[in-house]
């Protein structure tokens, strides 16, 4: 058999059993991709890697943190593109993307982890792709122990196309339709993860002067997704993130960050929580936790087991602020 034969043959192997398109760029395509621990699962349309966590993405106390949690899922998903042969420059830009002057943007980031890897351990990610629209990708994620196959966590995101010139949103050409669409798995949408998050009308806990720095800007020259969630994080109050854990969290996306602006961080308790306003003034963290904490481990309170926050990122400015990031986060008492 000669070296051509049997290269096509194995690009022949790997294409999704519903691919009908003979436009995507199956020359790069990989079954395996063995230095980044990672594989095409589901007939050639999702993608699992394997990953380790390492010192430098954990805390205090050895779990991984939330931003290296949303890291794997950025890393995952362009790998995804990667391996599948559709990457043509950027992140995760297809060849009819780049010659249209199109790069992703993610519109809604949304994170449940119902437990937190530690240091060393070795998980699965699996990630694929779904239509959201006419003119949206969804992206989805699980997060599960290599070893037990617990599964940890679940992510889905929604992703828009974008022009790299003009920074406005494009539909998507049916070029790169023809690219992607033999990647779609069909799953059924989740409805909960498309509803909205109303706009923060006020907000008892505000954190100002917040500005990005050029370590903060992607390859598509903007703010990175996962710098939101830092600032979000910035103004929940230090008890909550001293004895709480973090549940879920969901960013909607409104605007992109220019890396001149200065950024305002709010959150606010949410009104259907069991405790009012008056108990969560900084001053009376401890206080909070003492008479909030039981409602928390009370089996007699099923809806009181979390705790959750609206957010609001906008710019600060003397005359008009404008939104960036819409959010919400939701916590738990950690497991001692």
């Amino acid at each position: 058999m000669t070296t051509e034969v049997a290269t096509r043959k194995l690009v022949e192997s790997v294409r999704p059993k519903n691919s009908n398109s003979t436009n995507i760029a199956t020359v790069h395509r990989q079954m395996a991709d063995r230095y980044r621990q990672g594989a095409t699962i589901q007939s050639g349309v999702g993608y699992r890697q394997t990953v380790v966590i390492r010192s430098s993405e954990v805390g205090a106390d050895k779990n991984a943190t939330v931003e290296c949690i949303l890291n794997l899922l950025q890393e995952t998903a362009i790998n995804h593109l990667r391996t599948s042969g559709l990457v043509g420059d950027g992140f995760g830009v297809t060849p009819g993307m780049l010659k249209n002057n199109l790069i992703w943007i993610v519109t809604k980031l949304s994170v449940e982890m119902d437990k937190y890897p530690t240091w060393d351990e070795v998980l699965e990610v699996d990630t694929w792709l779904r239509p959201l629209g006419k003119n949206g990708v969804q992206k989805d994620w699980t997060i599960k122990n290599l070893v037990t196959g617990e599964i940890l966590g679940r992510a889905t995101s929604n992703w828009m196309m974008m022009n790299e010139k003009t920074r406005r949103l494009s539909k998507i050409p049916e070029e790169v339709k023809d690219e992607i669409s033999p990647f779609f798995l069909e799953r059924k949408e989740d409805e909960s993860a498309q509803k909205k998050i109303e706009k923060l009308a006020h907000a008892i806990y505000i954190n100002k002067n917040l500005k990005p720095k050029r370590s903060d800007i992607d390859m598509n020259h903007h703010v990175n997704n996962v710098k939101y969630s830092n600032w979000m994080l910035e103004a929940i109050p230090e008890t909550i993130l001293d004895e709480c854990q973090l549940s879920s969290i969901t960013l909607e996306f409104r605007r992109e960050c220019g890396v001149s602006e200065t950024i305002q961080s709010l959150c606010h308790p949410d009104e259907d929580d069991l405790v009012h306003e008056v108990k969560f003034k900084r001053n009376e963290g401890e206080n909070f936790l003492n008479e909030y904490l039981p409602y928390l481990l009370d089996d007699s309170h099923p809806n009181n087991h979390a705790l959750s926050f609206t957010h609001l990122l906008q710019t600060e400015g003397n005359v008009k602020t404008e939104e960036i990031v819409r959010g919400r986060t939701t916590w738990k008492p950690k497991k001692m």
